[in-house]
């Protein structure tokens, strides 16, 4: 798929969604249909198991188009708000495997779309945050929501009311971020990270994400009984039989999973 500003492009079960608006990868609307184009289509190919975001090698995303935003009132936002919300939500239920390649700024909706992977990789230059308070709004596209839910309510007021930015020790010491490495290495490890899911069984992944993410936003019950219906589902697939069956000959960890 090609965008003027937001690609994927597919190698070895890897798709990448790669932003590239210069100069700072800011997220404005076409940019954030693009997004949501991307995400589909990561969502639809067979050939796509899991999916690197990539904003380049000096700068993830560096937030919202402020020129955009200053120029839109209140009834206008109405209107745009939830397709902004929407764009960034269609890659957060891509049902596989998504990691975050993060260089540079991370910041606003930049930070927001982080948010939105499974797992986030930045480099040692990173910067992240929402300084959404600083233009007297909020992050709008899932900051107060995704954030909370994985750094703590505490940690995610201080972000948020202050507007300050952590740097790639900091986000990874309040779980912010899962590995920090080299700038120039930011890419290569997420791939290959990535790359650690593309012979897995596909359904059984799928259905972990789906029971992990949608038991965040329910009570305990509600939560089992969701993954007892995942779970139960997957007796349904050819991977199933071919994990069970390899594991009784030759031991765990030898499958040679299909996907199917």
């Amino acid at each position: 798929m090609t965008g003027e500003f937001v690609t994927l492009e597919v190698a070895e079960g890897v798709g990448t969604i790669r932003l590239d608006r210069p100069k700072m990868n800011a997220l404005n609307t076409q940019v954030q249909q693009e997004l949501r184009a991307a995400a589909q289509e990561a969502t639809e190919r067979n050939d796509v198991r899991a999916v690197v975001l990539y904003g380049g090698p000096k700068v993830f995303a560096a937030g919202a188009d402020i020129k955009e935003f200053a120029e839109t009132d209140y009834t206008q936002m109405v209107a745009r708000a939830e397709a902004l919300t929407g764009s960034l939500t269609a890659v957060a239920r891509i049902p596989k495997p998504v990691i975050a390649a993060v260089t540079g700024f991370a910041l606003g909706g930049g930070c927001e779309l982080a948010l939105t992977a499974d797992f986030r990789v930045c480099g040692e230059n990173a910067k992240l945050g929402q300084p959404e308070i600083l233009l007297g709004i909020i992050p709008g596209a899932g900051g107060t929501q995704r954030l909370t839910r994985l750094v703590g309510p505490s940690k995610a007021k201080d972000l948020i009311y202050s507007g300050r930015f952590v740097d790639a020790a900091e986000a990874l010491a309040i779980g912010l971020v899962d590995k920090v490495v080299a700038a120039d290495d930011v890419y290569t490890v997420a791939v290959e990270w990535a790359s650690t899911f593309t012979n897995g069984p596909a359904w059984a992944l799928r259905a972990a994400k789906a029971a992990i993410d949608g038991g965040l936003d329910v009570d305990l019950e509600t939560g089992l009984r969701l993954e007892s219906q995942l779970f139960a589902g997957l007796f349904a697939t050819e991977d199933k039989r071919i994990g069970m069956e390899s594991f009784l000959a030759n031991g765990p960890g030898k499958a040679k999973f299909t996907g199917a």
